[in-house]
């Protein structure tokens, strides 16, 4: 299969794991758009995401993602990176599969864990007691279930985007 031929590319995964840096990444060097559903987000809403959560409840800030993704126009040569909790969303993830690849960037929890320090101010949706151990239990196997491929986001930028595109192509 071409490159020319993969209408959109769309990466989930836990927060961390580089959905964003390698998605701007990866659209450089395939020649395509990026998208950021996150900024989407806080565009919509008019502020940042932990202020959404904050001010609204997580409920309506998952209502707010599922409504904003499922609502996302057609793309064509797009690497769309997205929110980690969007998986919770099945209108979201539906539309998601319509546009393209979808592809998880998997990363051991251990690593998600040290790659995060600012979990306050990040917008990770995440119920009242629950920590990044019960938000990782209860996504990954959304995110294995809705991925079409699956790719290591354990090594280097650069092996993660090219194992990316060796995969997509």
């Amino acid at each position: 299969m071409a490159v020319n031929s993969i209408k959109n590319v769309i990466l989930i995964g836990m927060p961390g794991c580089g959905k964003s840096t390698a998605g701007v990444l990866l659209a450089k060097t395939l020649g395509y758009s990026f998208l950021d559903t996150d900024l989407l987000l806080q565009q919509r809403a008019g502020k940042k995401l932990y202020e959404i959560i904050r001010d609204d409840g997580m409920d309506a800030f998952l209502q707010l993602e599922n409504e904003t993704v499922a609502a996302l126009e057609d793309a064509d040569k797009m690497v769309i990176a997205t929110g980690g909790s969007v998986v919770l969303g099945e209108a979201a993830m539906a539309r998601l599969g319509e546009m393209g690849q979808i592809v998880y960037l998997q990363l051991p929890l251990s690593q998600i864990q040290q790659r995060i320090s600012n979990i306050k101010t990040r917008g990770i949706a995440m119920g009242p007691g629950e920590n990044l151990g019960d938000v990782y239990a209860r996504r990954a196997p959304l995110y294995e279930r809705y991925a079409d491929i699956t790719v290591s986001a354990a090594v280097s930028l650069e092996e993660t985007v090219e194992e990316i595109v060796r995969q997509v192509i």
